[in-house]
């Protein structure tokens, strides 16, 4: 197996029971996850993420837990920030309450002191501390297990019983601290890990409404301006031709297997992938909060959600209309005649309306990221300034129709 991918691909708990002759006074459940940061990217992460809450999740399972340990390299004098990712990833995972209980285990140690404490120290990673206020680490060299008994030199033998000595201390003195550290109990990581869960399902369900609200936006703006350019054939009430970009919505066919929450109400796409398969069960989804919907326009109610082959996605497409079609659908909607300048004030009166719209949902999205940092030990470094410049940037690169003035819209957004 390629070395560039994690070796550990579940989240796995090894439940070592005390028997007599055992070194250590009590039984153990070691929780072996997979690593983060190898060569699959973000979405490997994010998987992984999501095995580590399922894990935590499972009714009458781990409830509590003594100390996380992060194994890192005695040499490295800085972390990349690629690490420094890594060590996010994992940390936004436990809640608050955890962070006395994180220690490090240092490997490819020798006598001196690691210069990776002074790294971790730097990147300002939680962890437990001594007396002194420096970081709790316990040192490691495995290559004393590979050692030959026989063939080997002085120097050989002597440094092998040095790295020996030195980790069966390490190992003392890490039992030895483990049964002292005060027990934490996961309520709050559970916490953390369903809410993350929520915040990830809100900002995937709403973002293209917000795109949607948006090109509704630019939409209503060209209208005026393709009004106020006719202006003598609406005096002359004579009909014209203008064209708009309008957002469709359409079906989308998902492979086999994979499970969705789609709104029959709202013909909206709340959650994709998502991990519950069956529809008497959507009130777990991590769309639903209370027993509502927290992405869908409607906030319906969870039972009016369900699996099905398709999702919805959003199409952008240039349409034809013409000043009598706009003039016919507002004297419908609003049931009394319309002339060109009571047209232009509804289509502000619209503006605003949607503006408002757009502005609710990304509150939806700033509580959501204020309430993460309030309670996670290492909160994603994604304030609501940061996301609409992930967005913003998006947007650039993608240079999809439209893009200008859907980015001015994050623009007005981030002001807010």
């Amino acid at each position: 197996k390629t070395q560039a991918c994690s070796q550990t691909s579940e989240v796995t708990a090894y439940q070592i029971y005390h028997t007599d002759g055992f070194q250590v006074p009590y039984s153990l459940t070691i929780i072996d996850t997979p690593g983060f940061g190898d060569t699959r990217g973000i979405k490997q992460d994010e998987k992984i993420k999501e095995k580590i809450r399922e894990f935590f999740s499972v009714e009458g399972g781990i409830d509590s837990i003594d100390a996380v340990c992060f194994v890192v390299q005695s040499a490295l004098a800085r972390l990349t920030e690629t690490q420094k990712y890594i060590f996010g990833a994992i940390l936004s995972i436990f809640g608050r309450d955890i962070a006395s209980n994180i220690v490090a285990l240092v490997t490819f140690a020798d006598g001196k002191s690691p210069p990776v404490l002074e790294a971790i120290k730097a990147a300002k990673i939680p962890c437990a501390t001594n007396p002194d206020g420096s970081i709790l680490h316990f040192k490691f060299n495995n290559s004393v297990l590979f050692a030959k008994n026989t063939g080997a030199n002085t120097d050989e033998e002597n440094f092998d019983h040095m790295f020996w000595k030195m980790g069966e201390i390490s190992m003392k003195t890490f039992f030895n601290y483990l049964s002292s550290m005060e027990t934490q109990s996961l309520t709050l990581t559970k916490e953390v890990l369903r809410e993350r869960k929520q915040l990830e399902a809100t900002v995937e369900g709403v973002q293209p409404m917000i795109q949607k609200g948006l090109s509704k936006l630019e939409e209503i703006n060209n209208t005026k301006a393709a009004l106020q350019n006719h202006k003598t054939h609406m005096k002359e009430n004579e009909d014209f031709e203008y064209e708009v970009e309008d957002e469709k919505s359409e079906r989308i066919n998902i492979p086999p297997g994979k499970f969705i929450t789609n709104c029959h109400g709202c013909n909206y796409t709340c959650h994709y992938p998502c991990y519950i398969p069956k529809d008497e069960d959507k009130s777990g989804c991590a769309a639903m909060k209370n027993g509502n919907c927290t992405v869908c326009t409607g906030k319906c109610v969870w039972s009016d959600h369900a699996n099905m082959t398709y999702r919805w996605d959003i199409k952008r497409v240039t349409e034809k209309r013409t000043y009598q079609e706009l003039k016919n659908k507002y004297e419908a909607a609003l049931g009394k005649k319309m002339n060109s300048e009571k047209i232009i004030k509804q289509l502000e009166v619209e503006y605003e309306q949607v503006y408002l719209q757009v502005t609710k949902m990304m509150e939806t999205l700033t509580k959501s990221l204020q309430r993460l940092r309030e309670i996670a030990l290492r909160p994603d470094p994604l304030s609501t300034p940061d996301y609409i410049d992930l967005l913003i940037q998006t947007e650039e690169h993608e240079a999809r129709p439209g893009f200008k003035q859907r980015r001015a819209g994050w623009c007005a957004c981030a002001f807010q």
